[in-house]
């Protein structure tokens, strides 16, 4: 096969995110179905290129390799919600929230206990998957936008994914970087603190206008809650339990194994008669709320392995289609060039920003908007005498922060999925992601923040 040129790469490049945007934002499809036509075409492409079949098989299956674990993780996430919801800890949750939270500040209140459950764990998945929808559920019930509690939800936990030494986009950053890990989190606060602030205060201003809450509906709602599952300190174990791994390092998987097992253990102990079969269908099939309350049974009717094969097969598919690009070596063909161009940190900084970006919204694998544009943009960067800490961070801003913002992406299909809202409802209120490679950019054409030599800060 020969090897593409910069123009050719680019015209796929354009084409491929052409067919995506006009299915899913011009038409309203599912992400799956422009995904698998990307896929026919490049696949037809690569063939008139004289690429063989054993190519085509050998890059989507490198693709789909890398993340065999994250797919498993959602597997299990989706097993989780389920006994989290029938062991009645989320439950639990949403009333103690009506019972502490305050209503007029709600939204903000929510950006700040996400992010700081997220700082604590390390995983914006879980934080999503576990508080996340327990807060989704208390803010429809005061009659809250739904998009903007999703924004804040989802706002808060990329913020503590982001600045939490437990994280694995954080630890990834830094290794591809080569910069020390809390060097790189205290790097990170030029633009982290300011996106932070900025997302505050936009959470505190949207909040405050939003309609007063019906408290009649929450009301009803805690009293249903109470009555159908079994509210108590017990529910708190499982929380703790998850925060305790997460400090001792225990691997992603082996957590929630061990949460599921918790949980599964105060089914059993609250519901004796529960049967296994009963236990089965609750993991394949999700949680079903079957209470006199539709507004409740909307709101934790969630969970099941069966309920997450939807964002599986899309992983799968935008896995396959990176793995292609890869393979054939289309991005490296576009990025390559742009690298060697690269005179003043402004324009390092910016490019370095929307490769990121692009990656995401052509790949839509939030670990390879790091992997690459890190890879491509090394060398320019120290060409030009930038620390290490200096890309990591840009790495960070214009990579995994950007991924929950794009429909086919692994992090923005997971979200959609876990909280029943379509990513383009939620994008325009996730102001940390919007934020984050602004003040990057800012910070790259200023040079405040940056890092030179290791030492100098201007």
């Amino acid at each position: 096969m020969k090897k593409v040129s910069f123009n050719e790469a680019i015209i796929l490049l354009l084409l491929m995110l052409v067919f995506l945007g006009t299915g899913v934002i011009g038409f309203g499809l599912s992400p799956q179905v422009p995904v698998l036509f990307v896929i026919a075409l490049l696949i037809g492409w690569a063939r008139l290129k004289k690429a063989s079949f054993e190519e085509v098989h050998q890059g989507i299956t490198e693709g789909i390799t890398t993340a065999i674990i994250p797919i498993f993780i959602f597997l299990l996430i989706g097993t989780l919600i389920a006994v989290w919801i029938k062991a009645g800890i989320i439950p639990a949750l949403m009333v103690f929230g009506f019972n502490s939270l305050s209503v007029k500040f709600f939204v903000p209140s929510a950006f700040i206990v996400c992010g700081l459950v997220g700082l604590s764990i390390g995983s914006g998945f879980t934080t999503i998957s576990t508080v996340g929808i327990a807060i989704l559920g208390m803010g429809l019930t005061m009659g809250l936008d739904p998009a903007l509690v999703a924004g804040a939800i989802l706002s808060g936990a990329i913020f503590g994914d982001k600045m939490s030494p437990l994280s694995d986009s954080t630890n990834l950053a830094s290794a591809v970087a080569g910069s020390e890990l809390f060097a790189h989190i205290k790097n990170m606060m030029w633009t982290t603190i300011p996106a932070f602030v900025l997302s505050f205060l936009g959470f505190l201003a949207l909040g405050h206008a939003s309609k007063t809450p019906d408290m009649t509906k929450v009301e009803t709602t805690i009293k249903v809650l109470e009555q159908t599952f079994t509210i108590n300190w017990w529910a708190s174990l499982p929380i703790i339990l998850m925060f305790v791994c997460a400090w001792c390092k225990i691997p992603a998987i082996s957590t929630l194994f061990i949460n599921i097992f918790v949980s599964t253990a105060m089914i059993f102990i609250n519901d004796p008669h529960y049967t296994i079969k009963k236990f089965a269908t609750l993991v394949e099939q999700g949680f079903v709320a079957q209470t006199n309350n539709q507004d409740v049974n909307a709101l934790l009717t969630r969970g099941g392995i069966g309920n997450m094969m939807g964002t599986v097969s899309l992983i799968i598919m935008t896995l396959a289609l990176g793995g292609l690009l890869m393979k054939f070596g289309i991005v490296a063909a576009a990025m390559d060039p742009l690298a060697k161009k690269l005179n003043t940190p402004g324009k390092l900084v910016t490019v370095t920003i929307f490769s990121g970006i692009a990656i995401n919204l052509f790949v839509g694998e939030q670990y390879l908007s790091v992997i690459l544009p890190g890879r491509a943009f090394k060398t320019s960067f120290e060409r030009l005498k930038l620390d290490p800490l200096s890309l990591s961070r840009v790495l960070e801003d214009g990579g995994s922060v950007i991924n929950y913002l794009i429909p086919w992406g692994v992090a923005g299909s997971f979200a959609a999925s876990t909280l029943g809202i379509p990513v383009l409802a939620f994008l325009p209120f996730t102001f940390f992601s919007l934020l984050c490679p602004l003040f990057s950019i800012l910070s790259g054409i200023t040079g405040i923040g940056l890092k030179y030599d290791r030492q100098t800060t201007v």
